[in-house]
């Protein structure tokens, strides 16, 4: 019988394959990874500097001994160039030698790519994106190297906010660049938003909105960032935190249907038969939800959907705890395309906001400060699920 093979040794992979486990220890089980398949939290790439972790204390096991955990055979360094839908086949390069290489099940956990602008003045690798262990190796190896410790960050979304409270905790000085009006606007109200930025202004983090980068000068210690606004930002580094946009090339590539993430039913099934997605290239019920907690809801359903038990996926309401230390946040981000009523409450360390629809129903909520956190569990209650169990 032909293997469940999994695309990818993110999270979402090596979740998936442990859930797996758990049903059925014994179905033949291949990942393939295109790097070394180290098993680590992404989310704890953002605050490593403030909580003293080097890189190399990061990853929680090595490939070999995932393997070995989860009775599977782990490819690494390995690219998959095409999927043969119809044959139930996948064409592999490793070390410049090429196969295929059958399944039964296909799932691909493809993650996410960080959002890349080109900037006048010098060239788009100078300026890193951290969107992996291998990513924060290299940048941690560029913040040491620098002099002045003045870091520039573009955008001021969940990443970048997280990342300019380690960097300014751990004695850098941080300046947040963003086109939008507030900080996280998508996430919560422009009030919230203010108070929110006040709280990280306080440690020394400057913000500068409704402008973009023009051009970057390279100099001797350094980068001269060009505002459109005309400000002259002196920096030593420069960290693009614009956005992630879910891996879907492989997927179209094979006719398998895409819209912003790769589209699935609520089984996680794409249009192709036995074919699967999960993590953050995924779209589930027009929802693209690049976090832990939707992760975990899709694994543990599609783990019981491979072992031969059809499983809807079931999202009840799902905060989002963002790690800014100095500005506690917890954030249960609004359903598009409804009418919301947001009311708040004021508390000495912070404040609670509540999004109330039509109806009456809490539908969102954002809880800044240790005071306004202590409700999250009563109000997660009262939020209904996003996704039903069944279309």
């Amino acid at each position: 019988m032909h293997p469940i093979v999994i695309i990818g040794s993110g999270m979402a992979g090596y979740t998936l394959a442990r859930e797996f486990r758990k049903l059925n220890p014994d179905q033949a089980l291949i990942m393939i990874s295109a790097d070394d398949a180290a098993n680590y939290a992404k989310p704890t790439l953002s605050n490593a500097l403030a909580a003293n972790k080097h890189p190399d204390q990061i990853a929680l096991a090595d490939a070999q001994k995932m393997s070995q955990q989860l009775n599977m055979q782990i490819m690494t360094h390995t690219t998959v160039t095409q999927i043969d839908a119809a044959n139930h086949q996948i064409q592999l390069i490793k070390d410049g030698q090429q196969s295929n290489l059958d399944y039964a099940k296909l799932v691909l956990a493809l993650g996410a790519s960080p959002i890349r602008l080109a900037f006048a003045g010098i060239n788009q690798d100078e300026v890193p994106v951290v969107n992996s262990l291998h990513d924060y190796r290299e940048f941690r190896q560029r913040i040491e190297q620098s002099q002045n410790k003045n870091i520039v960050i573009l955008g001021a979304g969940l990443i970048g906010c997280e990342f300019a409270n380690d960097l300014q905790h751990t004695g850098h000085q941080v300046d947040i660049v963003d086109l939008a009006p507030h900080a996280l606007g998508r996430l919560m109200p422009s009030h919230v938003a203010e108070a929110f930025q006040e709280k990280l202004e306080q440690t020394g983090i400057r913000f500068h909105f409704k402008t973009t980068v023009e051009k970057m000068n390279k100099v001797e210690n350094g980068y001269q960032v060009h505002l459109s606004n005309g400000q002259i930002l002196q920096s030593d580094l420069v960290l693009s935190a614009i956005g992630l946009q879910p891996n879907t090339q492989l997927a179209q590539n094979a006719q398998i249907k895409c819209n912003r993430g790769i589209l699935t039913n609520p089984m996680l099934e794409t249009n192709q038969q036995d074919i699967y997605a999960l993590g953050d290239c995924v779209e589930v019920a027009d929802l693209v939800l690049p976090y832990v907690m939707p992760l975990m809801q899709q694994a543990r359903a599609l783990a019981k959907t491979l072992n031969h038990q059809n499983t809807a996926i079931h999202y009840p309401a799902m905060p989002v705890a963002v790690k800014t230390p100095a500005a506690p946040l917890t954030v249960l981000p609004a359903p598009l395309n409804i009418e919301l009523d947001w009311q708040t409450e004021s508390f000495e360390d912070g404040m609670l906001s509540k999004a109330i629809d039509t109806a009456g129903t809490l539908r969102a909520f954002v809880l800044l400060g240790a005071t306004a956190a202590k409700q999250r569990l009563a109000l997660t209650k009262l939020v209904p699920d996003l996704v039903p169990v069944a279309e």
